[in-house]
Parts: structure tokens; sequence; C-alpha cells
């Protein structure tokens, strides 16, 4: 297939195109493309997950006005620009009465209200805002109404303006397996006009406006709706006129961020070069607008959302993954998240909610039905994956920063969710990790794929748990593995031993157990009677990143895994097109997910196989031209890239951004610089190649340990890649030394490169 975009190619893609929105922290504002809210699934003011204003639009003499613009400005802000025909004088040229709307989110959300009027003629006339609140679970807004409870509207007295409050109380008697009891939510809102030019005036759940405006006249007023949570107010943080400057301290935050992470320079503009620099830098920005302000440890610690605009609260391996993958950007998501799951680690048998003592936090999100206890959302443990891969994130934090304070608060949370895996992960006592739902209730897939249709086997069927995927072996071994340099380090040194016989025998039996030899490819997983699962999917890509992977049999597995039924010219599908159960559209059968091609493309560079990181990478970058401010959303679909699919379909529901489709594209730079920190030495081993179409790029302010570096890549007219350090601050020795696990790589060629990074 060719990867060559037309010349004027006019597709553009962005998902969702059914709705608007912006956030900050646990609050999305979700708007109709005209910028209006209505009761309609997903649309609305969601505090929390729950729907805390459910109608919302403007109306000039009972008419709504016509949009013109409207546009996020930043993740928390939005314009909007409407036009309407003067009420009177009708000799006046029409629609030229104009409405400007400037909204800001912080945990509620402010709007500035400005009235132009660009007649000739004096003109007067209402303007209304209608309001509703219907305090819906997300969930709730697209399927059926689980809670039922009591919502009282009140006119508040209000000084120089006019405020209306809605309160809102429900509670549900439930019995689940080891829980019991009555649960109550109580939330609200307080909506209140001010600082107008007119008094405003409330009737019902309408407020209005009178106003009078002489030609070119104009008018202002604000208007803040306030979130009630268990009758407490949540912080707006913006007032009026605040699109410029900082507003608030987690405005601040940002610019600190800005300042401290690393940054990327590349040259070339209008080239594909350019799309690799706007990608990175949206990614960067994308990762701080997720950030949960309320869970904050520190400035330099702090976790994500997983994505927007559903998956709002905390996560167990989504920000794992993603702070691992963005750590050559900064290591305060991946500090951040290590170091506040521990206090949500299992502690009891609960298995309403998946929990065992020691496990890992899947999630833990508030809404109305989490918090009634309709559902286990509120704290759940249907996840293998946080489990299996706390571990290994300890170790990634330890490479990159030699934070021995830091990282030794994090091995005995470590150890715990080991004893976990090692207790409770093997289920039948076999030597291999699988999952098996513990509640009616709960995600059936536990493993990397967790919708419940992920996992089929050959024919199409459904394969049910208990399940042992691939990955999850892989995951174990480098936890494994990683844990026990961890402990080494920290002076256990024989429970480090224990462990690294462990993961080298679990090691040598993956690859004897899971290998097709027929297909020259990994199965997908074991069933529940231990035989192969052998449909071909993305999964092995995953255990080539874990290193789990015989050397022998890794470049057969990137060859099978780059044939055309796998690799759709956009990425590495999550499921062969081959497949009887093949979907393009379906979630883990046929999309195409950022994630995965970042942790793949980590894992090929591992094994040196750098041709195969060229064109995935290439392929992914490609993708994000084709997406608004080339931000890459949670996956698109699995369609092939030919004449007949110029472009990819989108996944109907995916978000955008999510957490680790923004750290993907680290990853995938990561691996075509192989960047490799060990910081307790002082020292970054690199092993650039670059491809054609990324001939050049400098990182600055890397940060190693304690030291800051800054790095010059470019590619030669030979095809080699050389290196060069700009800027160094700290101690820090940067070695040209290929991955230990490099297919191409030769004795000779390693010590040539220690020897010239003597020079550097």
């Amino acid at each position: 297939m060719s990867l060559d975009r037309p010349l004027g190619s006019l597709a553009r893609l962005r998902p969702r195109a059914g709705s608007l929105y912006i956030s900050q922290n646990r609050t999305v504002l979700c708007m109709r493309p005209d910028g209006s809210i209505a009761p309609e699934p997903h649309i609305g003011l969601f505090v929390r997950n729950t729907r805390v204003l459910s109608l919302y639009r403007h109306l000039i003499d009972g008419r709504p006005p016509a949009p013109v613009a409207h546009s996020a400005v930043e993740q928390d802000s939005w314009l909007g620009y409407y036009i309407a025909p003067p009420p009177e004088g009708g000799d006046a040229a029409p629609r030229t009465v104009e409405l400007r709307l400037s909204r800001f989110v912080g945990d509620g959300f402010h709007e500035d209200i400005d009235v132009a009027s660009f007649t000739q003629e004096r003109v007067r006339f209402t303007l209304a805002l209608e309001i509703d609140a219907d305090f819906a679970d997300a969930a709730e807004t697209d399927g059926p109404r689980l809670q039922r409870g009591d919502t009282r509207w009140a006119l508040e007295p209000a000084e120089h303006g006019c405020e209306l409050r809605c309160d809102y109380r429900a509670e549900h008697r439930y019995e689940h397996p080891g829980e019991s009891g009555v649960a109550r939510f109580d939330a609200g809102i307080i909506v209140r006009a001010r600082s107008a030019d007119s008094p405003p005036s409330c009737a019902g759940r309408e407020i209005r406006f009178s106003i009078d405006l002489e030609p070119h006249g104009t008018w202002h007023g604000c208007v803040d709706v306030t979130a009630l949570i268990r009758g407490e107010p949540l912080p707006l943080l913006a007032g009026c006129r605040s699109f410029f400057g900082a507003r608030h301290a987690r405005d601040v935050a940002r610019g600190t961020f800005h300042h401290r992470a690393t940054s990327f320079s590349v040259p070339g503009a209008g080239t594909l070069s350019h799309t690799v620099s706007c990608a990175l830098d949206r990614a960067k920005r994308d990762l701080i607008a997720l950030r949960m302000y309320d869970i904050d440890q520190d400035e330099r610690t702090w976790t994500v959302a997983a994505g927007l605009p559903i998956y709002i609260g905390l996560f167990g391996r989504d920000p794992l993954a993603a702070g691992t993958q963005a750590a050559a950007l900064t290591t305060d998501v991946l500090a951040g998240t290590a170091l506040v799951l521990p206090r949500w680690q299992g502690r009891v048998v609960d298995d309403w909610r998946d929990e065992q003592p020691d496990r890992m936090l899947h999630q833990a999100r508030d809404g109305a039905l989490s918090e009634l206890n309709y559902n286990p959302l509120g704290r759940t443990y249907a996840s293998v994956t946080s489990t299996m891969f706390y571990a290994a994130a300890a170790s990634e934090l330890w490479h990159w920063t030699g934070d021995r304070e830091r990282v030794g608060r994090l091995i005995e949370p470590a150890l715990r969710a080991m004893r976990w895996i090692d207790e409770e992960g093997d289920l039948d006592g076999d030597g291999f990790y699988e999952y098996a739902p513990r509640s009616s209730a709960s995600i059936q897939n536990q493993g990397w794929k967790d919708s419940d249709d992920a996992i089929v086997d050959a024919d199409g069927s459904q394969v049910r748990p208990p399940i042992g995927t691939c990955e999850m072996q892989g995951f174990v071994f480098l936890s494994k593995l990683r844990l026990s340099e961890l402990l080494f380090w920290f002076g256990r040194k024989d429970h480090a031993r224990r462990l690294f016989d462990e993961a080298l025998e679990l090691r040598r039996r993956f690859n004897n157990t899971f290998w097709m030899p027929d297909a020259r490819y990994f199965a997908m997983g074991l069933g529940p009677d231990k035989r192969q699962i052998r449909s071909i999917g993305s999964d092995p890509g995953l255990c080539l990143a874990t290193g789990i992977v015989d050397q022998a049999l890794a470049e057969p597995t990137a060859i099978r895994m780059f044939a055309a039924d796998m690799f759709s010219g956009w990425g590495i599908r999550t499921l062969s097109a081959d497949h009887p159960a093949f979907d393009p559209y379906s979630y883990h059968r046929g999309t195409v997910w950022p994630v995965d091609q970042g942790a793949i493309a980590l894992g090929l560079a591992r094994y040196g196989l750098h041709g195969h990181v060229a064109l995935l990478c290439r392929a992914v970058f490609e993708a994000a031209a084709l997406f608004d401010h080339h931000r890459l959303p949670e996956c698109w679909s699995g369609h092939p890239r030919d004449a007949e699919h110029p472009f990819p379909a989108l996944y109907p529901r995916a978000n955008w951004p999510q957490a680790w489709s923004c750290s993907s594209v680290f990853a995938m730079l990561q691996a075509m610089l192989g960047l490799y920190p060990f910081a307790p030495l002082d020292l970054l081993l690199v092993d650039p190649v670059l491809p054609e179409w990324l001939p050049e790029i400098t990182l600055s302010n890397l940060h190693v340990g304690t030291a800051v570096v800054a790095l010059r890549f470019v590619r030669t007219e030979q095809g080699t890649t050389r290196f060069e350090v700009l800027e160094r601050r700290g101690d820090l020795h940067v070695v040209r030394q290929p991955s230990p696990w490099s297919l191409t790589a030769g004795p000779a060629e390693r010590i040539k490169d220690v020897l010239s990074s003597l020079r550097k």
C-alpha cells in the first residue's frame, strides 16, 4: 500500500463532530454544534460525571440567534458569535445585532454575554436564558434513567442580580455481594446573573434581560453557574473578561509545566516533519489539559483523566501507561500516578468491586450512579493490567529520575502488587496468569483489551473467562524483571535474584507455549481449556514492548504484524482484517489505537527493527495530519489505506483528547531516537535512527535525574544519524549504544558507538 497522500488533499477529521466540548479538572461542558445545551445524549454541563445543567440556551425575543462562528479558544474556554435581525426598525439591514458568548470552565462555568448593535436605529428586545437541570449520570444521558430523586428550584435574593438555585437529592437502597445499605447523593447548581448593564429578572427557570441599545450601542452581562456537591460550592475560577493573562493558580501551574517540560524543535514547514512538530506540541498541551488538579500532590506530581469527554476520574492503567510513554516529555504524570495509586490499593475482599487485598485500582469515577451504588465504578478493581504493570512503571520512574526517596515509597506497594499477581493472578496454578471477573456488574475482559467482545477465537466465537492473554504474561515478566532491579539497588538482593529467576522462567515457558509455528506469530492468549486462542491481533506487539519475546522470534512477529491484514496503512489493527470477527468500527476487533502504536514502536526499537519503527511512526504521524489540531483520538477505524479509503473512518465514541493517545507520540519519538535513560548512573543511552521524513529534531530541557540536556539529532546523506550535545547542566553521560536486545547490533558496532560517544 502507498503511504503517499494526494497532493492538495482537503481531508480533515474531527471526532464527535455532533458536539463541542471544553473542560477543566473534573468538569466538562458539552455543547451542541450551535453552542446551546439541550437534554440530548452526552450534552450538558457535567461536573464529576453528573449533568448539572441539561438546558441552557439564549433567545432574542423568543427566537434563537444564528451562529456564525464558534470555537474552543483553549481547552477550558470557548467563544461563539451569533447574529439576529433587530426586533424593531424593519428598514434596517437584517442580522446586525451581534451576540457574543465567552465561556470559561473551572469546576462550574462562567459566561460573558456581550451584545453589539450595528444598526443605525435604536433597538429594544428581551434576551432570555432558558435553564434546566436533570442531574443525570453521564451514562444515563443515552440510556435508561435508573436513579430518581427530588429536584427543587428556588429564586434566591441577590444584590444587583438574579439567582436561581436547584437542589437535587436521591437515595438508593442497594444490596450487592459484600455490600448493602442506603446510599445518598446530593448535588445542585446556582445560576447567578450579575454585572449586567440592565437588571435581570427571573421567571420560572428563565433569566431575562431587557436590552435597549442606541445605534452602535453595546451591552454586557455575566452569568455564573456554580455546581454544588454535597451542599458545597465548587470554585468557578474565572470571572468577567477572562480571555487574557493568567486567571488563577491552575493557569500558573500550566505555565510552570510548559517551562519545565521537554521542548521539541523540528525544521521543515509544510512537510511531515512539520506534522511531527505540531503533533508533539498538541500532545504536550493536551496532557496538561487532562490534569486532575484536585488530586495534585505538588506541582511536579500529578495525574490525568483518561480522556474527554467520557473518562473523567482516577484510572490505574491509563495514566500509568501514559506516564511511562510520556516520560521523555515529563515524569510528572508517571510520578503522580504511581504515588497516588497505593492509597487505593485493595484492602478487603469485595467481589462486587473485584477488590482483593493488594490489587491495584482500575478506576474511581464520580457520578450519580456510582455514588448511589448502582454500579461499582466509584471504586472498581476490574482490571489486571494496573496491578501487573505497576512495578514496571515504578522502575521506569527510577530510570528517568534516580529519585531514591520517591521511588523508595513505591517498593512496598509494588511488592504487594506482586503478591497479588502470584497468589491471585494465576487462577489454576499453571504458572501463567489469567483473569476472571468476580462480579456480575464488572468488566468481563480484564486484560489490556477490556471490552466484553474483545477476545475471540479463530472461528469468531467469543472466548469466555478465565483467559490468560499474551500481553498479560509480558507485563508480569517485565514487572518481575524491573522489580528485581529495583530491589537490587535498594539492598534486597536475595529477593531480587528470586524475582529475576522467575522472570526468566516465565519468558522461557511463554515462548514455548504461546508461539504458533505455523502462523509464525504468538497466540492472543490461552482460553479456559488452556488451548491457544489462535486469533491474529495486536497483542503480541505489546509483548515485544515488554521484552518477553525471544530474540529469534521478534523479527517473524514483526513481519507478520506488518502484513496487509494487520497493518492498515494508518497503524496496526487490534484484530486481523481476515478474521471472521473483524469489524473496522469495533472497539477492540479491528480499530487502530495510538497507544498500541507507541508501545509497539518501542518494542520494535528494543529489538533493533528500525525499518519497521519508521514505517509505523510515519503511518501514525500521517494520520495525525488528518485530524484537527494534529490531535490523535482514542482510536480510529481499521479500513485499509488505499484509493477507496483515502482517510480512515472515525470510531463513533472516541475520546479526543485521550491521555495515552497523547503519550503515544512521545513513545514513537523515543523509539526513533533510541532514548534509554539510567539516571542512577548519570547515564543516557541513545541509538538514533531517523527516517527520511524526519531528517532533524532537537530536544531541549530533557531531564534525566538531576541533569538537564539539549540534544540535536540529524540524519546524514548516508542514511545514518548523528547527534550532538548542545547543552548540559549537571552530571550526565550521553552514550551511543543500541538496545541490549538489538538483533542488528554486533560487538564491534557497540564498541565503536561507545568510543564515538566519549567525544561528545
